[in-house]
């Protein structure tokens, strides 16, 4: 029986009629999502994205040909059912089904579109392969959790509009087709058909334009911005992301603070009913290191990291005395119950220290039958004593202690400490908690490449007090090498925001004078001739009058990820791609024809 879909448009949605509703003769449009025979009647469910609806088909009252129609639908066949609302009998009631007071007595049933068997069943949690999920990502968008999940971030980018607007934000596009600029990744390049032999680049961010509108007069300006980077992938990064770009005109940091901060509250206010308390916690990079060990800390549990060097600098245990001397530190976390470790457990934790870069790690457990460590008999009973006073070992307790370079000792301790916390489940579940991390290294030495580079940004303003340092670094006769050297000691005025563990937004006042953005690319082993070929329209728009200005870009997918509960951002991303940067559903990347290679002046080199 073909009915012209015209007569078969819905009347509800799946997941709105209630008890109120009954008696009303409706049509419902959805996806099968069961049926099932019981006591000679047919229960088919309907499913859309708003919800679930029963609807009951009597075949001692039904037409015989619809019947037919209705025994035939399956999984995932999406159908028409009309019918009139009735309450269901006493004792069938379903409480956890929104419609569950209600079903449709159907009098028409139609197959609107029939269905292959689906590779995994549409159900909230499966077991199939993530890479078959992405193959036929259609249909795994079609699960409760994923549609969840596009609807949280539709609320976010709708309330960071909103938001945005009210605080007299522009919402502007930037171009996706821009020239290459070195920002850290590598660029995606698009050829140019109409200039032989040119290519554009497709952005990693838009910041150099967004600090042109900033100098073009428009002082708050924000975009939910597409970003590509050709980068090496993990659960937190994918070749194109979006990200909120924000910058204002005539402010300090603080007042890009003020902004995000508002923003945050009203977010997690509206999406998830959940009170935010402003302002957040600052701290300075060199503290968050210090205390934590990671410059994006997890404050939902504690472990800070002790210093101990100075107890050990004069002990007879010579790994950590000589490490102190030639100017390394020894540092350690206490774990609360883990004076019972046993010696499996003490040989994995050692296994993920050095995985992290470690040496070793050693250890002291305060286990009820008195200190136990291998190191004591070096330390001596004094050393020892001390170090557990210093670090708060309680008895039941364990320290466990890394001595290198203080950066990486602090990295491994950092990556321990974590670790530590999930596998006991320290994490406070359910709970958010945001900080500021600010004032980062201007430079980075790379010691391969025997040069300095941008810790963050090739445009981060450096903060007003380290500005002598610059001037300084020229006229040094220290290598770049030397820790004591200006520029390795210059900060930038340049701010993270830290959500439960994950790098949610980075920002910076920015460079507003040329000279000062000449002399950063100097620094960073441009010549004059090359900085002018690669960001000579930026150089050039500096000379016209640019204001003091700031901003912040917070990666949505990363943000929505996290007020999801999720550890991968695939799952708030409609079409990602794998760690390969390959989507599976649509074969991309692919070959192109011959004649568009010939068109855009493309031959193909086979790989050597």
């Amino acid at each position: 029986m073909t009915v012209p879909y015209s007569k078969l448009k819905r009347t509800h949605n799946c997941g709105q009629i209630r008890a109120a509703n009954a008696s009303e003769k409706v049509c419902l449009n959805g996806w099968v999502d069961g049926y099932r025979h019981l006591g000679g009647l047919l229960f088919i469910d309907i499913r859309d994205r708003y919800g679930l609806t029963q609807v009951l088909i009597d075949p001692q009252t039904f037409n015989s040909e619809m019947l037919v129609e209705a025994e035939r639908a399956r999984h995932e066949f999406v159908v028409a059912a009309i019918g009139m609302v009735r309450l269901r009998p006493e004792g069938t009631i379903n409480p956890k089904m929104p419609t569950g007071e209600i079903e449709i007595v159907c009098d028409e049933f139609h197959i609107i579109s029939e269905s292959l068997t689906p590779p995994f069943e549409i159900e909230d949690e499966t077991n199939a392969r993530e890479l078959l999920r992405l193959e036929y990502r259609y249909l795994d968008l079609r699960r409760k959790p994923m549609q969840e999940a596009i609807r949280v971030r539709h609320q976010v980018t709708r309330v960071i509009r909103e938001y945005m607007s009210d605080a007299d934000f522009y919402e502007i596009e930037t171009p996706l087709l821009i020239r290459s600029t070195p920002e850290g990744a590598r660029d995606y390049v698009v050829p140019s058909r109409v200039s032989r032999g040119k290519f554009y680049a497709l952005p990693q961010s838009p910041q150099l334009l967004k600090q042109i509108l900033m100098i073009s007069g428009f002082d708050k300006y924000f975009q939910i911005a597409r970003c590509l980077r050709d980068e090496d992938l993990r659960s937190d990064r994918q070749p194109e992301h979006t990200q909120l770009d924000m910058e204002m005109s005539f402010v300090t940091p603080e007042d890009v603070w003020v902004v995000i901060e508002g923003l945050m509250t009203k977010l997690f206010d509206q999406v998830l009913g959940v009170t935010v308390e402003t302002p957040f916690p600052r701290f300075d990079y060199e503290e968050v290191m210090n205390r934590w060990g990671i410059d994006k800390p997890d404050l939902r549990f504690g472990m800070e990291i002790v210093d101990l060097s100075d107890i050990v600098a004069d002990c007879d245990f010579k790994v950590f005395a000589d490490n102190v001397k030639s100017g390394g530190v020894v540092k350690g976390i206490v774990l609360e119950g883990g004076g019972s470790y046993s010696r499996k457990q003490i040989d994995g934790l050692t296994s993920i220290a050095k995985e992290h870069g470690a040496g070793g790690l050693a250890y002291i457990l305060r286990a009820e039958s008195g200190d136990k460590s291998p190191i004591i008999k070096f330390l001596g009973e004094t050393v020892k004593d001390k170090l557990i006073e210093t670090a708060g070992v309680k008895p039941g307790d364990a320290l466990f202690i890394i001595s290198d370079r203080r950066l990486k000792t602090e990295s491994i301790i950092g990556q321990l400490r974590l670790h530590l916390g999930r596998e006991h489940g320290l994490i406070r579940a359910g709970e958010y908690r945001f900080l500021w991390v600010n004032n980062f290294p201007l430079f980075e030495y790379d010691e391969d490449h025997g040069g300095f580079t941008a810790m963050h940004n090739i445009v981060s303003h450096p903060i007003e007090e380290d500005m002598p340092l610059i001037d300084a670094g020229f006229k040094s006769d220290l290598l770049g090498t030397d820790p004591d050297h200006p520029w390795r000691r210059a900060r930038a005025d340049q701010y993270d925001l830290v959500i439960n563990g994950w790098e949610i937004g980075s920002g910076g006042q920015r460079i507003n004078h040329r000279e000062l953005q000449e002399q950063m690319l100097d620094i960073l082993g441009f010549d004059r001739e090359r900085a002018n070929r690669m960001f000579g329209f930026l150089l050039k728009a500096l000379q016209y009058g640019a204001p003091p200005h700031a901003g912040v870009a917070l990666g949505l997918d990363r943000l929505v990820s996290l007020m999801c509960g999720l550890n991968s951002i695939r799952d708030v991303i409609a079409f990602p791609k794998t760690t390969n940067a390959s989507s599976l559903m649509d074969e991309a990347p692919s070959y192109l024809d011959p004649e568009q290679l010939d068109e855009l002046g493309l031959t193909i080199r086979d790989a050597d």
